[in-house]
């Protein structure tokens, strides 16, 4: 599972997360920052990334179309790049139960 992060996560976490989530990056890294929700949302769909966001944005459209692309919601508010590191790497079992083998639109961590 890869996992394209949302401009409201830091590009930073990208190097410390490909362990456990390999192929993942962030979406200023692809050069689409400052770009609208729904491109963002076909880029993954496209390229078969799960939106890992801090904002309900990619949830509301999912209640629209549906899925694809997958969502994981960190709901933790603003917190330190580590903590959030640690949210992904901690949460993998239950990131793949509920997106992969329940075939769940969205995950939200809390």
């Amino acid at each position: 599972m890869k996992l394209l992060l949302d401009e409201n996560l830091s590009r930073r976490i990208v190097p410390f997360i490909q362990d456990n989530y390999p192929g993942s990056t962030q979406v200023a890294l692809l050069g689409l920052e400052h770009t609208g929700d729904n491109i963002i949302r076909q880029y993954a769909i496209d390229n078969d990334y799960v939106i890992t966001t801090k904002d309900a944005d990619f949830y509301e459209m999912s209640l629209l179309f549906g899925q694809p692309p997958k969502i994981i919601w960190l709901k933790t508010g603003n917190q330190s790049k580590a903590a959030t590191i640690n949210a992904l790497r901690n949460n993998k079992e239950a990131i793949e139960h509920a997106l992969l083998l329940e075939n769940k639109a969205c995950i939200e961590i809390l």
